[in-house]
C-alpha cells in the first residue's frame, strides 16, 4: 500500500500510552520500494503488459529481491500512454511502483502518441526477456499457413481481417502491414481492427470477430494453454523459440522474412531518487541470476534479456532511432532525434 494509505489505516489517538511506548522502543524506518511494491499494467487484463507485471512479481518474490508480494494493478488507456502521463505528471517521485512497458511502448514514444513526453521522461529499470510476434487465428480457421494467407489476400484483401492492439502505427499494426509486404500485398489495402491492448484483441478473436491476430508469442500461448480455441501459424522470429515452443513454425521457414521482436522491461518515474533507483536495479540483477530465472522465462514464454541500469539506456536509445526509421518507412509521424 502506498504511505498514504498506510498511515490512514493505522492512525489513531496519540495518548500517554503511545508516547510511552514510542520512547520506549525504536520508531520504525519508513518503508522502501521494496516494502510495498506495485506493478502496474497500462492496459486491462490479459495481453502482454499483463504478462510482463505478472512475470516480474514472480521473479523477483520467487528470488526474495522484494520484502513483501508485489501488488499488480490496471491503468488502461492510449496503449500505455494513460500510465505514462500519471507517472510522469501525478506520482514522479513514487518509488514503490514500477510500470510494465514493451518494445510497442517504444515504437509509440517514437511516433509521438505518449504527448508530449519522450524515453529521457522516465527511468528505465530492467529489461526482463523478450517476447515475439506471432499471427494467430482460431482453431477452426482455415488459414493455416502463410501460403494459405497469402492466396487469401491475393484473391481479395477486403476478406481478410487482422486486428490487434493499438490502431495505425501501433505495432501490431506495424505486424500486419509486415506481414502484407512480404506476402507481395499493398499494406494500404490491408483491413486492420484495432483494440485496446492484447487482452481486448484476444478476446475479439476467440468470439470471431475478426480473422488473423497479428499479437505476440506469450499472450497467445498462454491464452491457448488455458483452453482458449486459438492456433498460433507463424512466429515472427530468426528461428524456431525453446521449449513448449519448439513446435511453432516460424514465418522465416515458411518462405516469409517477417521479424518482430518484442522487450519486455519496467521503469518508474523521472523524480524517483537515484538510491531508490539503484535499489530496484539491485533487486532485478539479484533475480536474474536466481537459478530459477530461465525455466520461469519460459514458462511465460519469454526469452531471456536481462538489462538494467546504463545498458538498458543504451538499448532504449538505439531501439528508438531503430523505430522512428521503421515509421518513417510507412509515412507514420514521427518525434524529433
Amino acid at each position: 500500500m502506498s504511505g498514504a494509505s498506510f498511515q490512514t489505516r493505522f492512525a489513531r489517538p496519540f495518548g500517554l500510552v503511545h508516547v510511552t511506548l514510542a520512547l520506549a522502543f525504536p520508531i520504525a524506518s519508513a518503508a522502501g520500494p521494496l516494502d510495498d511494491s506495485e506493478c502496474i499494467v497500462p492496459a486491462k487484463a490479459g495481453g502482454g503488459f499483463d504478462v510482463t507485471c505478472k512475470f516480474a512479481k514472480t521473479l523477483l518474490e520467487n528470488a526474495k529481491a522484494i520484502r513483501s508480494p508485489m501488488r499488480i494493478t490496471y491503468l488502461p488507456g492510449g496503449i500505455g500512454a494513460l500510465a505514462y502521463n500519471v507517472i510522469i505528471s501525478k506520482r514522479p517521485a513514487d518509488a514503490n511502483v514500477v510500470i510494465a512497458f514493451s518494445g510497442g511502448s517504444l515504437l509509440n514514444l517514437a511516433q509521438g502518441r505518449f504527448g508530449s513526453y519522450s524515453e529521457r521522461d522516465v527511468r528505465w529499470i530492467a529489461s526482463l526477456g523478450t517476447d515475439h510476434g506471432a499471427l494467430i487465428v482460431s482453431a477452426d480457421s482455415t488459414i493455416r499457413s502463410l501460403d494459405d494467407l497469402r492466396k487469401m489476400l491475393r484473391q481479395d484483401p477486403f476478406k481478410v481481417v487482422f486486428g490487434g492492439g493499438g490502431t495505425v502505427g501501433s505495432q501490431d499494426w506495424m505486424k500486419a502491414v509486415l506481414t502484407a509486404r512480404a506476402l507481395g500485398i499493398d499494406f494500404k489495402s490491408i483491413r486492420f481492427v484495432g483494440f485496446e491492448g492484447g487482452g481486448e484483441a484476444i478476446r475479439a478473436i476467440r468470439g470471431r470477430h475478426f480473422d488473423v491476430l497479428t499479437g505476440d508469442v506469450a499472450e497467445a500461448q498462454q491464452e491457448i494453454d488455458a483452453g482458449a480455441p486459438l492456433r498460433i501459424i507463424a512466429v515472427l522470429a530468426d528461428k524456431r523459440l525453446p521449449g513448449k515452443l519448439a513446435n511453432l513454425p516460424t514465418a522465416k521457414e515458411q518462405g516469409y522474412d517477417i521479424r518482430w521482436e518484442i522487450i519486455r522491461g519496467v521503469y518508474v518515474g523521472p523524480k524517483v531518487t537515484d538510491s531508490d533507483y539503484e535499489t530496484w536495479v539491485n533487486a532485478f540483477r539479484k533475480a536474474v541470476t536466481f537459478p530459477g530465472f530461465k525455466e520461469l522465462s519460459e514458462k511465460h514464454y519469454l526469452v531471456p534479456f536481462a538489462l538494467t541500469g546504463a545498458e538498458l539506456d543504451s538499448y532504449i536509445a538505439q531501439s528508438m532511432a531503430n523505430y522512428r526509421k521503421l515509421a518513417e518507412q510507412f509515412g507514420l509521424r514521427t518525434t524529433q532525434r
